[in-house]
């Protein structure tokens, strides 16, 4: 029965095995990166932190910066990097959104707890400094994409008061959410993954968004592309219903995978960029 479960799992959140041009998506987005970089003005490998991880990317909005996102890479705890992510940036930057792309040091070497502990200080290190780059820490948003996911909604559930007292309680004032996991429980019996995050059941749970509040009402935008897995799906439909006093909308992307999806957040004319404004214009 165990393995049956584990190969349930395994076929429902190895997004990757499931999606055949994968390699040709992630090439196309390394190479609109790498474009980005050298048209965009850009401040990159800022240390928020210690450890040669700890660095994130700004990209500051034309003109006046009316919202800063900060955008937390996905790879499953374990892979990417926040340059290949820098596509994102040119729609938020004409649209006056500074864009902010933390980095975090990866599974094994570290747990996922570790890199919560990251995007903590990554996002309080923006709060502290956001200004000497143009931006108005009152205005911090967040969205993530697939792990990311997950870890923008733990930055939502953070106690910032807590954690340092001289931050305000709603430092973060909304979030996006696109395809992300937001009960771990499941990759405990996923192994292909499993393998470098080393979760058990306490772990999980402990770590697991739909366990833990969101700190404020600051409001939650989802969305899941309509090709992807029957789990994915429920995860998307799971954080609505267990933040519904939070939860402002869902963003329907038919015809989207889990990674042709992330890229309509580039798109201007999307129904996914649309909402990452609507969500910093309230």
């Amino acid at each position: 029965m165990t393995d049956s479960i584990d190969a349930y799992y395994d076929r429902q959140y190895n997004a990757r095995a499931m999606i055949p041009d994968h390699v040709q998506i992630f090439e196309r987005g390394a190479k609109r990166s790498a474009e980005t970089r050298t048209s965009l003005p850009c401040h990159l490998d800022l240390a928020y932190g210690s450890s040669p991880a700890e660095k994130l990317d700004i990209f500051p909005a034309e003109g006046k910066s009316g919202a800063l996102l900060v955008f937390i890479h996905g790879g499953y705890w374990r892979s990417r990097d926040k340059s290949d992510f820098s596509y994102l940036a040119p729609a938020f930057a004409r649209r006056g959104v500074t864009l902010a792309l933390p980095n975090y040091a990866l599974c094994p070497d570290v747990g996922i707890e570790d890199i919560v502990k990251q995007n903590l200080l990554a996002i309080a290190w923006l709060w502290h400094h956001g200004a000497r780059y143009g931006v108005n820490p009152g205005r911090l948003y967040v969205a993530g994409h697939s792990a990311g996911a997950h870890l923008a909604a733990m930055m939502l559930a953070a106690r910032w008061n807590t954690y340092m007292p001289q931050l305000p309680y709603n430092l973060v004032k909304g979030g996006l959410v696109i395809s992300g996991i937001y009960d771990l429980e499941p990759l405990v019996h996923a192994p292909f993954v499993n393998a470098d995050l080393r979760l058990d059941q306490a772990q999980a749970r402990r770590l697991s968004p739909v366990n833990i509040p969101p700190a404020t009402t600051a409001p939650l935008y989802t969305a899941v592309g309509g090709e992807e897995s029957e789990e994915f799906k429920r995860q998307n439909a799971l954080i609505a219903r267990t933040w519904r006093h939070a939860f402002a909308a869902d963003i329907p992307m038919p015809g989207r995978n889990h990674l042709t999806v992330l890229e309509q957040l580039a798109d201007p004319g999307s129904a996914l960029f649309q909402g990452a404004m609507d969500m910093m214009q309230r």
